[in-house]
């Protein structure tokens, strides 16, 4: 498949989950700094935990890097304890507010101002940021056109008949930067879209006569597919 096939596939599956669910809204928080804290903490975890655990933080008083890196790590412990992982994640959320004190002076404009290269690489230089973590702050917190691959979305894509050869993190968002225009609306967007169909519709067990996308595609490939929806000779 060449790479306007890809994009046109793409796309194609954009509109229609676009026309099945509509606009996401997302990231949902108030300000850039939450959002930085949600993407933290929801690793391995629902977005619903995230939430009472963000409502404690807001409730303590404590959704500020200057606050986190005062508290003993003990209570945010059990502030974040909705979220799971919770002595992990309270070491990741310091590490990160240490960070950003220690180098940017708790300054995220500062931050966002810099090229969006360097900053995915100071970004995975912080204990606990990996690349799925540091494209949402990327995408959703900085407003950078940078695609975030989480397991919805190579889910989707393999079920699409889109698998790339090389099953890196890269290589499944090359497939998206390499065929879309570097669009942070519609990146931030079709992710979204992504996480709600992998959530209600595309899941491990697929309810594919519920799927937006079962159809058969004219486009060929050399792949062999599983589920309705995949592209097919």
């Amino acid at each position: 498949m060449d790479g306007q096939e890809i994009k046109r596939v793409l796309l194609d599956t954009y509109r229609k989950l676009y026309d099945r669910y509509g606009p996401q809204h997302w990231w949902p928080a108030d300000d850039p700094f939450e959002m930085i804290i949600g993407a933290i903490l929801t690793q391995s975890t629902a977005w619903s935990n995230v939430e009472k655990a963000i409502t404690n933080l807001k409730n303590a008083g404590a959704l500020s890097a200057q606050r986190l890196r005062e508290l003993p790590e003990s209570e945010i412990t059990t502030l974040i304890y909705p979220s799971g992982y919770y002595n992990v994640k309270a070491g990741r959320l310091r590490a990160f507010a240490r960070w950003l004190g220690g180098n940017y002076n708790d300054n995220l404009e500062q931050l966002f101002r810099q090229n969006t290269a360097d900053i995915r690489d100071e970004l995975l230089g912080v204990y606990g940021i990996g690349e799925e973590t540091a494209d949402s702050i990327l995408l959703y917190a900085a407003g950078k056109p940078v695609f975030v691959i989480d397991a919805y979305t190579r889910r989707l894509l393999d079920r699409r008949g889109l698998s790339p050869l090389n099953n890196s993190y890269s290589a499944y968002q090359d497939l998206f930067t390499e065929n879309l225009a570097a669009d942070t609306p519609l990146f931030n967007e079709y992710h979204a879209l992504i996480v709600r169909h992998g959530k209600e519709v595309c899941r491990k067990n697929p309810s594919c006569d519920n799927c937006c996308l079962n159809e058969t595609s004219e486009i060929a490939t050399h792949r062999s597919a599983s589920y309705p929806c995949s592209i097919k000779s």
